[in-house]
């Protein structure tokens, strides 16, 4: 963990008109902390897995590990991108700079979306496992979360990058407690992993498909998505064009295991199907054990939502930074989001994700969550699309991690994300279509008359090829 507290050398003071850059302070531990958060392991494992169980039960860990293997080609396309375009965009600079500056527009409106919704969404999550301790109001509790991750936020990176560390600790044993109940408890043996069996409502025992295995890979793809959070922070990390892809591939990794390895000890230490497929892992984490041993991991699961929240709003204010920075807004808009605070943080873009977060816990968000679920799969598209073009020109020469079996990943990529999308549920399609649309038009009258002076993504010129 030192390397996240290495002192940032060679500071450089910027003339005033230059494009303002985020100081580079962490390296590969302390973005792989910072980015393990934002996957949040243990909140995944108690609040996504627990539907997986639903409709596929013993078949949920073979699910994830597809699934897993094939976030390696949506880890291949962020490490390779995320080295040659290492800006705190994300997704939008690296599409814009392969795809065009109309794409990128449109990966950006949709990370915005994501941005907005979905940290009060987990962070209103806290107050059901704060439950064995005080009744909270969810809402409540929801809006206290964002502001406190907020608070965070507006610290210096490198002591996130401790705070996160140790919440993440907490998380890892909640989990690791879990896999151990689960295995000492062990109620069939590895073969039930495959045995694809699932109880319906009477109680019964049915059959899983492969055709519901594959519907299940729309979840399970996205149980370890966090990691995409390395390519945020690329502008603060050093020596980004080696450190990113460490980052990416070492967070796919670790959170791959600390969630599979619980799931297939639950998967096998469940009573029965029936419980199994009811998937309430507390309950069955204080049956293995007592009620003490069920609250401490419990609160664990608080604290790696509030970790998330942390993260994410880390994260996101990083993205509205660089939006500002490369003129997407009025002229007053991008001056007030793209100012620096004390400790190197950009204060007000903070500001902007962490208040209405805060506001939108009041708010019912089903339809705006489904939403948020249509953007990320479509952001990930044009991240494929985008590493399909990435060794065009002079990309081809430049310096940077490149990722194996090149075009066949990104191709991959594509066409799950594109039947994942056929998934999706009409009314989330035609609502994120017309916030496209909305976002095309304010393109196509403000932005595109506007090209020479407005969003003009750039990237840092601070980074050091390797050799």
């Amino acid at each position: 963990m030192t390397d996240t507290l290495r002192p940032v050398e060679n500071a450089v003071v910027e003339a005033s008109d230059s494009p303002k850059t985020l100081k580079r302070s962490i390296g590969v531990v302390g973005g792989t902390l910072l980015t393990l958060s934002c996957v949040t392991p243990a909140s995944t494992l108690f609040v996504v897995v627990p539907d997986l169980f639903g409709s596929l039960g013993t078949a949920t860990a073979l699910t994830i590990a597809i699934g897993s293997l094939l976030c390696i080609a949506v880890a291949f396309c962020y490490s390779e991108l995320g080295t040659l375009i290492p800006s705190a965009g994300g997704e939008y600079a690296m599409v814009s700079t392969m795809a065009g500056r109309l794409a990128g527009w449109l990966v950006f409106v949709l990370s915005l979306l994501v941005v907005m919704i979905v940290p009060p969404v987990i962070a209103m999550g806290t107050a059901d496992y704060l439950a064995p301790i005080v009744h909270l109001d969810p809402a409540m509790t929801g809006a206290g979360v964002m502001l406190l991750a907020t608070l965070a936020g507006l610290l210096d990176l490198r002591a996130n990058a401790w705070i996160t560390g140790i919440f993440l600790v907490l998380e890892v044993i909640a989990a690791g407690v879990v896999a151990v109940l689960g295995f000492s408890h062990s109620h069939r043996g590895v073969g039930s992993l495959t045995s694809m069996q699932v109880a319906d409502s009477a109680g019964h025992t049915t059959t899983v498909t492969a055709m519901l295995v594959v519907s299940g890979l729309a979840i399970a793809l996205f149980v370890t998505q966090g990691f995409s959070t390395a390519v945020y922070l690329s502008e603060e990390l050093e020596d980004p064009r080696r450190n990113v892809a460490r980052t990416v591939l070492a967070t796919l990794a670790i959170s791959t295991v600390i969630i599979l390895v619980p799931v297939a000890a639950i998967t096998m230490g469940a009573t029965d199907l029936k419980a199994l497929t009811g998937g309430d892992i507390s309950s069955m984490v204080t049956a293995w054990s007592n009620s003490a041993v069920g609250t401490f991991v419990s609160l664990c699961v608080a604290l790696a939502i509030i970790n998330a929240g942390i993260v994410m709003v880390i994260q996101n204010s990083r993205v509205l930074f660089a939006s500002a920075r490369d003129k997407a807004w009025p002229a007053p808009v991008n001056s007030a989001l793209s100012r620096l605070g004390r400790f190197g943080s950009p204060w007000v873009a903070t500001l902007a994700v962490g208040v209405p977060g805060a506001l939108l816990c009041f708010v019912n968000l089903d339809t705006l969550y489904g939403v948020t679920g249509v953007s990320v799969t479509g952001m990930y598209l044009l991240v494929a699309v985008a590493a399909l073009l990435s060794r065009r020109g002079h990309h081809k020469h430049t310096a940077a991690w490149r990722m194996p079996l090149w075009p066949a990943m990104p191709i991959l990529l594509i066409a799950v994300l594109g039947y994942i999308l056929t998934q999706q549920e009409t009314a989330y399609l035609l609502w994120t279509g017309g916030i496209t649309a909305a976002a095309t038009l304010y393109w196509a009258f403000y932005l595109r008359p506007r090209k020479a002076t407005h969003w003009v993504v750039s990237i840092p010129d601070d980074v050091t090829p390797h050799q």
